[in-house]
C-alpha cells in the first residue's frame, strides 16, 4: 500500500458537500503554487495535501491534460500555459469591471431597478456583472448565473449582433435596444441594449424589473447607458 502522509488531509483539504471530492482535491494542489513557492515535487505535493502519492499523480495526471501544471524533465511540477490564460482573462474582466459596473450602478440609480451585464457562454448568456435594485421586489438572477440565449431582452439582443436573420433581429439592429414584457419570466420584464468594444461585440446591458413595473419609457436610458459604455470601451454605437 502507497505511503500516506502524517498529516491528516482533512487539516489541508475542505471537501465540499455539493462539489465533487476528486476536483476538490485537484484544485487543493493548484492552490500549493504561489509567487514565493514557484516549484514543486510530488513528495512536497503528498505531504502539503495529506493525499497518497498515487492519488497526487492522478489529479497531476489531469491538471498536466487540461495544462495547469507541466511536469519538468527533473521530475518537478510548475504551472502549466494554461494559467497565464485564465489569469489573462481575469485580467481583463477586472479592467470591465472598473468601467461596467459605474456604469449599471448609474442605470440603477437613474431608473430605480436592477440593471446587469450579459456575454455569451457557449449556448447560454453569462450574467457577468449586476448591481441590484433597492425595491423589494425584483428578479434574483445572480453573478455567474446562466440564462438562454434565445429567451428574454438580452438573449435577443445578443443574437440579433451575432447577425441571426429574421424581421425582429433586423428591427433590434436598427433600433439598438429591446424591451420585452415577460419573454423568459412572465413576472419578469427586461430591456436591453448591446454594448461594442474596438474589436465588435462584446454584451449587452440589461435592466430588468417586475412585469407591473414595465415601463418602456425606460428603453432611453438604457440605450443612452449602452452608447456611453461602447464609448468608454473605444467601440461605435451605431444600427447595423
Amino acid at each position: 500500500m502507497p505511503k500516506k502522509s502524517t498529516k491528516p488531509a482533512a487539516e489541508s483539504i475542505a471537501l465540499t458537500t455539493s462539489g465533487v471530492a476528486s476536483v476538490d482535491k485537484a484544485l487543493a494542489i493548484l492552490r500549493l503554487f504561489s509567487s514565493e513557492q514557484r516549484e514543486l515535487s510530488l513528495h512536497q505535493i503528498s505531504t502539503s495535501t495529506g493525499l497518497y502519492k498515487s492519488t497526487v499523480l492522478r489529479m497531476l495526471a489531469s491538471l498536466s491534460n487540461a495544462l495547469l501544471v507541466m511536469k519538468r524533465a527533473d521530475g518537478i511540477y510548475v504551472l502549466g500555459p494554461a494559467i497565464a490564460t485564465l489569469n489573462t482573462a481575469y485580467q481583463e474582466q477586472e479592467s470591465l469591471s472598473m468601467v461596467i459596473i459605474p456604469a449599471l450602478e448609474n442605470l440603477v440609480k437613474s431608473t430605480q431597478e436592477s440593471a446587469a451585464f450579459h456575454v455569451r457562454e457557449g449556448n447560454k448568456r453569462l450574467c457577468l456583472f449586476r448591481v441590484d435594485s433597492q425595491q423589494a421586489l425584483r428578479d434574483h438572477i445572480k453573478v455567474g448565473d446562466l440564462l438562454p440565449i434565445d429567451k428574454g431582452a438580452g438573449g435577443k439582443v445578443l443574437q440579433a449582433f451575432e447577425g441571426a436573420s429574421g424581421k425582429v433581429f433586423n428591427q433590434i439592429r436598427s433600433d439598438m435596444v429591446l424591451a420585452i414584457s415577460g419573454d423568459r419570466t412572465k413576472e419578469i420584464s427586461g430591456i436591453s441594449a448591446p454594448v461594442f468594444t474596438a474589436d465588435g461585440l462584446i454584451g449587452v446591458i440589461t435592466l430588468t424589473m417586475p412585469t407591473y413595473r414595465f415601463d418602456p419609457s425606460k428603453l432611453t436610458a438604457v440605450k443612452a447607458s449602452a452608447k456611453k459604455l461602447t464609448e468608454l470601451l473605444g467601440g461605435q454605437f451605431a444600427s447595423i
